[in-house]
């Protein structure tokens, strides 16, 4: 059983930058593929970001291609979303997730967070 707890979500300016934190409670972390994902109001959870366990490969939408970074500590069981030139598109309730990346990718995942809350206004 993986438990993982979200942090950092809160209000922000459109142009800001903000970084999100996914806590692992887990022993062999480094052995599992970690990534975000989102839903805005009225809309399906999607796909943001992964990183696979081996080799940190990053994997991300679209959408924040260019503008988003995950990465991830595996001493500290902890991976990061780091969020720049954030959009009012980007308000969504932000989930961390865990699973092979292979799954994560077509927005399947073994364990999910609770989400943390992200507003960005115009």
């Amino acid at each position: 059983q993986v438990q993982l707890e979200e942090s950092g979500g809160r209000l922000v300016q459109a142009g800001d930058s903000l970084r999100l934190s996914c806590a692992a409670s887990v022993r062999t972390f480094s052995t599992y593929g970690m990534g975000w994902f989102r839903q805005a109001p009225g809309k399906a959870r999607a796909f943001v970001a992964a990183i696979s366990w081996g080799s940190s490969m990053p994997y991300y939408a679209d959408s924040v291609k260019g503008r988003f970074t995950i990465s991830r500590d595996n001493a500290k069981n902890t991976v990061y979303l780091q969020m720049n030139s954030l959009k009012p598109e980007d308000t969504a309730v932000y989930y961390c997730a865990s699973g092979p990346t292979g799954k994560l990718r077509i927005g399947l995942a073994d364990y999910w967070g609770q989400g943390t809350q992200v507003t960005v206004s115009s």
